[in-house]
């Protein structure tokens, strides 16, 4: 669990970077059309859609923006239609890669997928090959701010919180998929501040990476989420923190 929440760590801290290049808006935007297209535009009904919206303030989007989004994906304006596709590959020493994307173009995106692991020392696989590695959770990072595990956990277990850790000074709140949105709304309600909250999957177990392999494993991983057609990866690793403090402010 731990090298995935290193990587969540990662990517909220380059969230302001990404943002001002656009990069997270152009994700959100897939995610926000693609919800809608599946389940309607009305929140009551749709948690996916409540989730990503979430996202989308987090990343300061503009309501006009999100508001497009939303009637694309209702077939109110017309706009690209996109596919979900999951990918799994190898990288660095064996770990296992989870590469979620979205996109109108499925060659040009395996392609390009592809091309990222070998030139960052991995290899993609077939599907199904790492997949069952992973689980399907609900991830809240909230700000360490008056607050405590013990008080956490008092507020959310019977909502569905499963696990509660503390990193640097951040809380991370692991729930079940299903009770993302109740363990939200409890850490709301106690005035509490909620960096992000999304469903995410967490690897059932780690390996632990050194020296240059921790290296092709990081560049790997960033790689991939350079891509505008991938919108989330996942690992099963864990690295030395400073490495990451290293690379997370390059």
């Amino acid at each position: 669990m731990s090298g995935h929440n290193k990587w969540s760590s990662i990517k909220h801290r380059k969230g302001a970077q990404d943002a001002k290049r656009g990069k997270v808006f152009t994700k959100i935007i897939r995610e926000i059309t693609v919800a809608v297209r599946e389940s309607g535009k009305e929140l009551d009904t749709n948690s996916k859609l409540r989730t990503i919206l979430l996202k989308a303030k987090e990343a300061n989007m503009p309501k006009d923006t999100v508001q497009t989004a939303i009637k694309r994906g209702a077939g109110e304006i017309q706009g690209e239609i996109y596919n979900e596709i999951t990918y799994e590959g190898y990288g660095p020493s064996g770990v296992a890669v989870l590469v979620e994307a979205l996109t109108d173009n499925k060659n040009r995106t395996a392609s390009e997928v592809r091309n990222t692991f070998d030139k960052h020392g991995g290899n993609l696989g077939e599907s199904g090959c790492v997949g069952w590695m992973f689980s399907r959770k609900g991830l809240i990072i909230i700000g360490e701010g008056n607050t405590s595990e013990d008080h956490l956990m008092n507020l959310t277990v019977e909502a569905g919180a499963e696990d509660i850790s503390h990193e640097a000074d951040e809380f991370e709140i692991t729930t079940a998929s299903s009770s993302l949105d109740a363990v939200r709304k409890i850490l709301e309600d106690a005035g509490l501040e909620i960096k992000s909250a999304e469903i995410t999957m967490l690897p059932q177990n780690t390996i632990k990476l050194e020296g240059k392999d921790a290296e092709k494993m990081l560049k790997l991983m960033n790689s991939l989420e350079d891509n505008e057609d991938v919108q989330n990866v996942y690992a099963n690793f864990e690295i030395d923190e400073k490495l990451i403090e290293k690379f997370a402010e390059n």
